[in-house]
């Protein structure tokens, strides 16, 4: 799946996977909830999500006293369009390279090498 404007810089991912973790969210439970691990100003927040917006990554519907913002593609969808992004980007569109990579890196663990083998043959 091609996305729709590129792909999420980190913060705009870290506000999605709110998103997704909540079903729904105002600014302001995305705003806290990021706070909890950063330090950022809800304003910085008010624009991000009117960001997402603009790309269509989210839509929003007024809610009691607030937008609520739900997200318009799934998590997996928005997960394969980076990584198909990445693939196309450095691995010149091929899976097996990136695979190859993976494989022959010394930062990927014999144990981890182990389950990407196990899921490759379908164990």
């Amino acid at each position: 799946m091609k996305l729709p404007n590129g792909v999420p810089t980190d913060l705009e991912l870290e506000i999605l996977k709110i998103i997704w973790r909540r079903g729904d969210a105002t600014v302001r439970e995305v705003f806290e909830d990021l706070a909890n691990g950063r330090q950022v100003a809800y304003t910085t927040v008010l624009t991000m999500m009117g960001v997402l917006e603009r790309k269509g990554f989210v839509g929003r519907t007024p809610g009691d006293r607030a937008y609520l913002y739900r997200t318009i593609h799934s998590e997996r969808q928005v997960l394969d369009g980076m990584l198909k992004e990445f693939t196309d980007r450095v691995f010149s569109g091929s899976v097996e390279c990136l695979v190859a990579h993976l494989v022959g890196n010394p930062e990927v663990s014999p144990e981890e090498i182990s389950r990407i083998q196990a899921l490759l043959c379908g164990q």
